[in-house]
């Protein structure tokens, strides 16, 4: 993935009544999010969005990049997701293969951080998230387990960039159903600081609609920062942003990389971003300490009133 960043918006929700089955058609990776539920609460345009992601702002904000991804086929690649249901709670190889304009399956790819092709994964309440890397065999099929622990509608993202002369970065998506007792979770409240595996992880800054502004998310463990981070795909951290409502997505990789002789192992990581527009998002930090990749989950509100999402004084 590209530094800097990426949006991509997602529309059609998937419908489901508390207490009931969800999505019975038939029938891990290790970066996982898993949030608590809380007491309370580039590419193509967006056609239109839910009450919550106008909030603050009404329409995508000027200055950000356009939001995309609400296709599952784009600019003649099409993401055909062969395993469009799973099974909550069972371990199950998730399937697909992108197609070019005359249905081929395709086998180039750029290497992007070390990668052809990164995989996101989230429910719909944003509860639940994956950061994958599936395996490509050589007829273009690409696979990965996945074992989601709850019943509800998904979303999968595939973000690429195909090995032809001048193509540009993609980023498809479908939306895959895992069946099994649906019981909705609230989004947690915002908060300024994470746990995750025995570390804590503080977010300072804010994100800000139409506009680049500075996030910087700073690791400790046992009341110490942690300042020997790993490099993983090549940099001391990756930040996912996914919109509440609509999963509109953004990626954005961190300022500076290991080996620039300026940037350093933690414990701060810093980031410039900018929203597509108001509303409540989930940011999700994957990063890399002594051999194992975590994830830290943050709730943020972009367009709030001035000053009230600004989380923590070493940001500013």
């Amino acid at each position: 993935m590209h530094t800097g960043l990426r949006i991509t918006a997602f529309a059609a929700a998937l419908a489901a009544t508390f207490g009931t089955a969800y999505g019975v058609g038939r029938g891990v990776d290790p970066l996982v999010a898993e949030s608590a539920p809380a007491p309370h609460d580039r590419h193509g345009g967006v056609s239109a969005q839910p009450e919550e992601a106008r909030e603050g702002g009404g329409r995508e904000g000027h200055g950000a990049t356009p939001p995309g991804g609400l296709q599952v086929t784009e600019n003649g690649y099409t993401l055909d997701l062969a395993t469009p249901r799973v099974t909550a709670g069972q371990r199950t190889e998730l399937r697909f293969t992108v197609r070019d304009g005359d249905g081929e399956a395709v086998t180039a790819y750029q290497r992007e951080h070390g990668k052809e092709l990164h995989l996101v994964l989230a429910s719909r309440d944003l509860v639940t998230y994956r950061h994958l890397h599936p395996t490509r065999a050589a007829d273009g099929t690409w696979s990965t387990p996945v074992d989601l622990p709850r019943a509800g509608g998904y979303r999968v993202l595939a973000d690429f960039t195909p090995a032809k002369k001048n193509a540009e970065n993609l980023t498809l998506g479908a939306d895959l159903a895992a069946s099994g007792r649906y019981e909705p979770a609230h989004l947690p409240a915002p908060d300024g600081t994470a746990g995750v595996d025995g570390y804590q992880v503080e977010l300072a800054g804010s994100l800000r609609p139409g506009r680049e502004s500075g996030l910087k998310l700073k690791v400790s463990r046992d009341g110490e920062p942690v300042t020997d981070l790993q490099p993983y795909l090549g940099a001391y951290g990756h930040l996912v942003a996914l919109r509440s409502g609509d999963l509109a997505y953004l990626h954005v990789h961190p300022n500076g990389e290991p080996g620039d002789g300026t940037t350093e192992p933690g414990p701060e990581i810093s980031f410039t971003a900018a929203a597509p527009s108001g509303g409540t998002y989930r940011l999700f930090l994957d990063f890399q300490h002594r051999g194992e990749v975590h994830t830290a989950a943050f709730t943020v509100r972009a367009g709030s009133a001035p000053g009230t999402q600004d989380f923590g004084g070493h940001g500013h």
